[in-house]
């Protein structure tokens, strides 16, 4: 069967996605929607085969989608493929179903339908692409609850967190990061999203301020980067914190576990998201977890159990949070309870094989095409 994956642009989940495909008998080709950073600096999984086409080349905008749709067109009628995988929902799922192709298996990237699928055109493209989907991937509950209010079938829905390879993200004693940092005897906290308004980073930034101020022994580590990176340095700078904050910039993916375990506490300000990757990827490494209290992240999160909630938008519940934390005693055995809940739960390679089950009720339907 030929399988034409479209995702936005590259980034490590792209890869995982596309290396599991890569091992099945299916031919994988791939289209890439625009190239704004470098996300995955990892090249394409054997037997997954980059598409030459208009997109991929740069940025793109919404006066590109006449010219994307024509393009679009063109190669999915050069590449007759027998299935299309595509997510987000509104950037590549929605062209897919505008041109009339099946069978469509969309794939929900979180926040496309829980924050940009609330209202306007995010939501009208989000409920034409559905209504026209054969079959849709979800990460959490949260996102199936969303879809089906939008008119998917509930048999239609299958759900499952991506996961993380547990085997890769795990626990291990002892960290020469801390040690090169001079943070041995610090409390360090750790943020790995994107440096951009939905993940909260400057709530994040401003209640980090706000704990160190009264806690000498806090440090942070903050990885990737972002539209809001002057903004987060403007935040360190006038609160003095400079020197108490890594900033580690883009990492390569296998280097993620060090920066996990050489942390005590993983912090996300999040305004929206699914069953986010990084905080299942700091609970497999043992991390405990301060996160804000939004419908994706109380599915991981047990207050009390594995870590903590703090109100969404909050500064300064995120410092108290920071505040409680830092003198528990019992941080190692929350970690436990988290590492057991992906080991559970959130296992990629067994996951993984649900794409195959949203395949097969894709094309339950018959053959398709483009109309």
């Amino acid at each position: 069967m030929r399988v034409v994956y479209f995702s936005q642009d590259y980034s490590a989940h792209d890869y995982r996605f596309l290396n599991a495909l890569g091992e099945t008998e299916h031919e994988v080709l791939y289209l890439r929607l625009e190239r704004r950073r470098n996300l995955e600096s990892r090249p394409l999984p054997p037997r997954v085969h980059g598409v030459d086409w208009w997109g991929g080349k740069g940025g793109f905008t919404w006066s590109d989608w006449p010219r994307m749709l024509l393009g679009l067109r063109k190669v999915i009628r050069q590449l007759k493929p027998d299935l299309i995988h595509a997510g987000p929902i509104q950037h590549c799922a929605f062209p897919v179903s505008a041109l009339g192709f099946k069978p469509l298996v969309s794939m929900s990237w979180g926040s496309d339908l829980l924050a940009g699928g609330r209202t306007g055109l995010g939501r009208a493209t989000a409920r034409f692409a559905l209504e026209r989907s054969a079959a849709l991937i979800a990460d959490c509950q949260a996102v199936r609850q969303v879809a089906l209010a939008m008119g998917m079938r509930s048999d239609r829905i299958v759900v499952f967190p991506w996961g993380v390879d547990l085997e890769k993200f795990r626990p291990a004693r002892g960290s020469r990061l801390r040690a090169e940092l001079g943070w041995d005897k610090a409390f360090v906290l750790i943020s790995t999203r994107a440096w951009e308004p939905v993940y909260g980073i400057d709530v994040l930034v401003e209640g980090f301020c706000q704990a160190a101020m009264a806690d000498p022994r806090l440090r942070l580590l903050m990885l990737g980067g972002g539209r809001m990176a002057g903004l987060v340095q403007e935040k360190l700078d006038q609160a003095g914190m400079s020197d108490r904050v890594h900033l580690a910039g883009q990492i390569e993916h296998d280097r993620l576990p060090e920066f996990y375990r050489a942390s005590d506490l993983y912090l996300s300000a999040s305004h929206s998201d699914g069953s986010s990757v990084s905080l299942l990827e700091a609970m497999a490494c043992g991390l405990p977890a301060l996160v804000s209290d939004i419908p994706g992240n109380r599915e991981w999160v047990e207050p009390g159990v594995n870590g903590w909630w703090f109100p969404d938008g909050d500064p300064a519940g995120l410092a108290a949070g920071i505040a409680r934390a830092e003198v528990l005693d019992n941080l190692e055995a929350l970690g436990k309870a988290g590492r057991k809940i992906v080991e559970v739960r959130a296992d990629w390679t067994r996951n993984v094989r649900l794409v195959g089950e949203a395949y097969r009720l894709a094309l339950a339907d018959g053959p398709g095409g483009m109309t």
